[in-house]
């Protein structure tokens, strides 16, 4: 594996080819999906915070906020370095509820609103889910690796496992 893990903020998105370790952290409500090319080993993160670019503010987005242009802008950046979108598959982790409401409010359901949107973009983009490690009440780290692509997710109060 590479030296230095790189790091992938809220609403940002990376790729590397292996050795690498690709990680992100502080997902509470949000979701980090992971694309891997298993042929050229290149692997990708978004780590996505909303469900839908419509709920933008003004017309300038930033497209890795949400899980539909985050998802399509992750398979361009891996497109664009060789990957094959036929041979590309995903990870998830995220999407808890972070936070008890009182209210039955679907608006202030992110991670439920999130895990159906990634699901929902990956579907659409043809891209097979293989493994996820979504929703619960608590936050995650996550490590993917290039090499090999495995996710790794660390919680405080589930441990840790490989998907």
């Amino acid at each position: 594996m590479s030296s230095e893990p790189i790091k992938i903020g809220i609403a940002e998105l990376k790729t590397a080819f292996s050795p690498a370790t690709l990680f992100t952290a502080g997902l509470g409500s949000c979701i980090g999906v992971c694309l891997w090319d298993p042929k050229i080993k290149l692997g990708g993160i978004v780590h996505i915070m909303l469900p839908d670019s419509t709920l933008g503010r003004n017309h300038v987005i930033n497209k890795a906020k949400y899980a539909d242009t985050g998802i399509r802008a992750l398979i361009d950046e891996m497109l664009s370095k060789g990957a094959n979108k036929r041979r590309l598959v995903a990870k998830t982790a995220g999407g808890a509820q972070m936070f008890i409401m009182q209210s039955n409010l679907e608006m202030l359901k992110i991670g439920e609103r999130n895990i159906e949107a990634v699901r929902n973009e990956l579907k659409h983009q043809n891209i097979k889910l293989i493994s996820e490690d979504v929703g619960g009440n608590y936050g995650r780290t996550i490590e993917f690796f290039t090499e090999n692509g495995q996710l790794l997710v660390k919680s405080i109060y589930k441990g840790v496992k490989i998907i």
